[in-house]
């Protein structure tokens, strides 16, 4: 593993507003191209009052144009909620403008719940067309072919890396079989993370787009100068998920002192399986847990995320962890 990057959505924090949440978006980016992360992805979610990332093209547009190195994209776009064809173009517009930094991940679920999904798709059908539509995006990225009706303008041509995301078997199976980079979402899902590796290694095909797989995995990060900081510091993203989970989704939580006295034990507990790919603490003690995940997992990349409440300890915590990173990957030091 010779690489690490990042993943944001976005948080929009208690006390805060979707504008701030933005304008720390953008900061934090910058941050990250000057420590040395490589790439630095959004995520589409909907009708969330704590993820200011919706319009994810947009957002990544806004950050690419106020980064210069890092390569910027989406972690990623739920495929089944547009037209293969509107993805293209968006993100060959964004290739077009930025050539060369553009990502796209692609997701199969709807990224919201169900009313929701349903506003998004009202007009498309309802059966499960995603290996299609994938095959049909990749081609309006290629050159362009005699006789072809329909085009990407931008698009076509700008070559835009396309990964597959996932949280089971099902995209494992699916990147290997076009032979396309893999990411896995074990940051909040990691139950199948070990079988998904393998299927993908063991199972992937050689494509024009990679000749070897590829794989990343995602883990949560929370570092601080102290390992009790870290854990304070860590209670909001808890208090979110034990939300999420319990059907009261809302702004990012201020942290607490003791997560327990408001999370039910039985909710606590799926919290802590859902994140348990993940490293909490003093440098010394991140360093060493995501140097036991790399090492067990052995990663192609590793992508890091994490959602804190105070936007100046967000900072600290992935300055911290691009050390860590770059301690474990040998990568040299901060732009």
């Amino acid at each position: 593993m010779h690489k690490f990057s990042l993943l944001d959505l976005s948080p929009i924090p208690e006390g805060g507003s979707a504008a701030e949440a933005l304008r720390n978006t953008l900061d934090l980016a910058r941050h990250a191209e000057a420590n040395g992360y490589h790439r630095y992805w959004l995520a589409e979610h909907h009708n969330m009052p704590g993820i200011a990332s919706a319009a994810t093209s947009i957002v990544i547009g806004h950050v690419a144009a106020g980064t210069k190195t890092i390569r910027v994209g989406a972690g990623g776009i739920m495929l089944p909620n547009h037209a293969p064809l509107v993805i293209a173009e968006q993100f060959g517009t964004l290739a077009t403008l930025h050539p060369g930094r553009i990502d796209l991940g692609l997701g199969r679920a709807p990224g919201t719940d169900g009313a929701t999904a349903h506003a998004l798709r009202r007009h498309m059908e309802a059966n499960d067309n995603f290996p299609q539509d994938v095959v049909e995006l990749l081609s309006y990225f290629d050159d362009a072919s005699e006789g072809a009706r329909i085009s990407a303008i931008p698009g076509q041509g700008t070559h835009v890396p396309v990964w597959v995301l996932g949280s089971s078997l099902y995209g494992a199976q699916l990147a290997a079989h076009l032979g396309l980079p893999y990411a896995f979402a074990s940051h909040f899902a990691p139950a199948m993370l070990e079988d998904a590796i393998a299927t993908y290694r063991t199972t992937f095909r050689p494509s024009q787009w990679l000749t070897k797989p590829y794989f990343m995995m995602a883990a949560g990060v929370c570092a601080a100068e102290t390992d009790e900081e870290a854990s304070y510091l860590r209670s909001s993203q808890l208090l979110a998920f034990a939300r999420l989970r319990t059907g009261r989704p809302g702004l990012l939580p201020r942290p607490v002192a003791e997560p327990s006295a408001e999370i039910p034990a039985p909710v606590m507990a799926q919290v802590k399986q859902a994140l348990s790919c993940s490293a909490t603490g003093s440098p010394e003690t991140v360093r060493r847990e995501l140097g036991a995940l790399t090492a067990r997992y052995q990663p192609d990349e590793i992508m890091v995320t994490g959602m804190i409440h105070d936007h100046a300890a967000r900072l600290k915590s992935f300055e911290i962890s691009a050390q860590a990173l770059r301690d474990i990957t040998g990568a040299s030091g901060p732009a």
